[in-house]
């Protein structure tokens, strides 16, 4: 266009060659008083008859180690573990670096940077990440990454990227360790002065369809986890501390990306309930939904919002629906820093909107609950509170019990409920927090003292009640302790009101399931126990709801629907007596009499006081319920005594 004028100009032919080159050009036309200026811009992609276009790039490729193997033991667990891994760090770090993902790989990926500098710093923090992650299973089988970094010039297509430079990403990810990193010499020299990472040199190297030997430098697992914390690369300078609430935040409204214009009103409602559903959050300050809707479709800075505010914290997030299809990205963030906490993605193919919002929600107000106090946790852990009051001593309480279980974990959140509790002998939290403990220890047999444990986990919960009688935890607890005196109707009661007072309690669906199991209503189970799952896929303890979804279909006779449970329930965690038992049983049901007995005996040796029916009829009183044994008796004991449990 001619500066000044509307009118178009005609290009010569000198200028189109220019223009498909994607270079600058300025032209005087006839009229020297003219200037004729063409400008293309690479960030604008390729002209519409470039089919690709090439450039320079940092090429990061990974890939699961080991991940037939993986599958081959638990697929869906392993499936599901992998989403979970990508969702919440991976994607967020390559996000974080500038970097941008061109494809999964069904076992990994490749992700393209501008900066190679960044694409290392990406390739570290994603493995030091997966060091911590997982650790609840047994090393054989955590997911662990192998990832490879090269430069190199690559062919660029919408899509996808190809060429040298990428095939050599390729092979560098396969010849790194399980949680390791392999560079190649151009990518090493470029970042040895820049970056603190202890390459070692592997040598030349010879790779398929590579013309030249290579030289390879690789860092393993230690050299990793020698690595001082890298400083988070969205604040400047050290945040300065607020004086906001601890477990402050704002629901900022959700984006709608669908293409509907109208379906609005579904994103909104996603803000709406996960507001109301985080206010239930115990010592939450949520910003209420009139303030936060007055940011809608505003850019926003999140460290001067939360200024604004008065909060710690931000939540993001995006709804895109496609007729049935609904996917839900939501991320937290720190306002002090601007950083990222955690980010996931939820997906669902339902057709009820409104079952699909209640799950929805249900599932991040979980979730973010445990990111919150555990991030809030480690706060307070790192600055160390001189004087610190009850409410620090809970959250460290919680944080720690909301940890893989293990005899450690439960240690360190009793100590931090009993100083919380010695600080303010009104706390609500503590007394709760501490039952909880005392109930875990008798319903999984590790108390040493039941009637005393049993007599202070009732007193502490009738306590707590008498002072919040609408407190969900509590009436979760105290249906636990209901269920181990068998006494099953007032134990449904108090799972029913705990669901009642908090709709997003998993692990109240759950006891739920179980509670109805041992009255002999297996059916009526089934659905409540699905439903703890649903709303927390990813719980440390979801060997459970597997374990009472598995036994419920066993009651039923259904073994082809019970042994996938059980194999999940067993597989989360082998180092329970019952994850094997069960899984024994009705293998033996099914005829696999060789595994059934293998994981029989894997269970005596965890407990060989339960070494016969009669013993485990005498741990469980439940057992004494007619409509329970009726069912058992023709399915989970004949089951057991195929694979040679003795009666007595």
């Amino acid at each position: 266009m001619i500066r000044g004028s509307s009118q178009p100009l005609g290009v010569p032919p000198e200028v189109a060659r220019t223009a498909g080159g994607r270079g600058r050009l300025v032209a005087q036309c006839r009229d020297p008083r003219v200037v004729l200026e063409l400008r293309i811009s690479s960030t604008r992609g390729p002209a519409p008859a470039m089919a690709s276009t090439r450039r320079l790039a940092a090429i990061l490729a990974a890939d699961v180690a080991g991940y037939s193997r993986l599958m081959g033991l638990d697929e869906e667990g392993t499936h599901e573990r992998l989403k979970a891994h990508l969702a919440q760090l991976v994607d967020p770090k390559i996000a974080e670096h500038r970097g941008r993902i061109v494809k999964n790989t069904g076992d990994g990926m490749l992700a393209e940077f501008a900066s190679v500098v960044d694409a290392v710093r990406c390739a570290t923090e994603v493995q030091r990440g997966m060091a911590e992650r997982d650790l609840q299973l047994p090393v054989e089988q955590r997911i662990r990454f192998r990832i490879g970094v090269n430069l190199g010039d690559v062919i660029v297509e919408e899509h996808d990227i190809f060429g040298d430079g990428v095939n050599l990403a390729a092979r560098l990810e396969a010849l790194a360790e399980p949680g390791g990193i392999c560079i190649s010499r151009m990518v090493r020299d470029q970042v040895r002065d820049k970056l603190p990472n202890p390459f070692e040199d592997m040598g030349e190297q010879s790779f398929k369809n590579i013309a030249r030997p290579v030289r390879v430098y690789g860092m393993g697992t230690t050299a990793v986890a020698s690595l001082p914390p890298a400083p988070s690369p969205t604040a400047a300078s050290k945040p300065v501390p607020s004086n906001a609430p601890p477990l402050s935040i704002v629901v900022l409204p959700f984006a709608n990306l669908s293409n509907d214009p109208e379906q609005e009103y579904f994103a909104d409602g996603i803000t709406d309930d996960l507001t109301t559903d985080l206010s239930r959050t115990s010592g939450s300050f949520v910003i209420a939904r009139h303030t936060a809707f007055t940011y809608k479709d505003r850019p926003v800075d999140v460290r001067q919002l939360g200024q604004e505010l008065g909060v710690r914290y931000v939540i993001e997030g995006s709804v895109r629906r496609t007729g049935d299809q609904i996917r839900v990205n939501v991320q937290l963030i720190d306002a002090e820093s601007g950083s990222h906490i955690w980010a996931d993605r939820f997906d669902s193919d339902r057709s009820n909107l409104a079952e699909v919002e209640n799950e929805i929600t249900g599932r991040l107000a979980r979730t973010l609950n445990f990111a919150l106090v555990d991030h809030e946790s480690r706060r307070i852990e790192r600055e160390k509170t001189v004087d610190p009051d009850t409410r620090d001593f809970v959250m460290r309480g919680w944080a720690w019990f909301y940890r893989p279980l293990s005899s450690e974990n439960r240690r360190e959140a009793w100590q931090a409920f009993e100083q919380a509790l010695a600080i303010d002998p009104q706390s609500v939290e503590a007394r709760i927090g501490l039952a909880m403990i005392l109930v875990t220890n008798l319903a999984l047999h590790w108390s040493t003292s039941l009637e005393q444990d049993r007599a202070r986990a009732e007193q502490l919960l009738l306590e707590a009640l008498a002072r919040d009688a609408n407190h969900s935890m509590a009436h979760y607890a105290m249906g636990i302790i209901r269920r181990l005196h068998n006494r099953l109707a007032e134990a449904q009661a108090e799972m029913e009101t705990a669901i009642a007072l908090d709709p997003n309690n998993a692990n109240a669906f759950r006891q739920l399931g179980l509670t109805l199991m041992w009255l002999g209503q297996p059916r009526a189970a089934i659905p409540n126990v699905e439903k703890g799952i649903r709303l927390s896929p990813h719980d440390a303890e979801i060997h459970f709801a597997y374990t009472v979804l598995g036994l419920c279909h066993l009651l039923l006779g259904d073994v082809e629907h019970a042994i996938g449970p059980l194999r999940k329930a067993r597989f989360v965690n082998p180092r329970l007596y019952y994850t094997h038992m069960n899984l024994a049983a009705a293998l033996g049901l099914s005829g696999e009499l060789d595994e059934a007995r293998a994981y029989l005996a894997e269970a005596i040796k965890i407990r060989p006081d339960f070494n016969s029916l009669g013993q485990l009829r005498l741990a469980n009183p439940w057992t004494r319920n007619s409509q329970y044994m009726a069912l058992a008796e023709n399915t989970f004991e004949v089951g057991l005594r195929r694979a040679g449990f003795p009666d007595e």
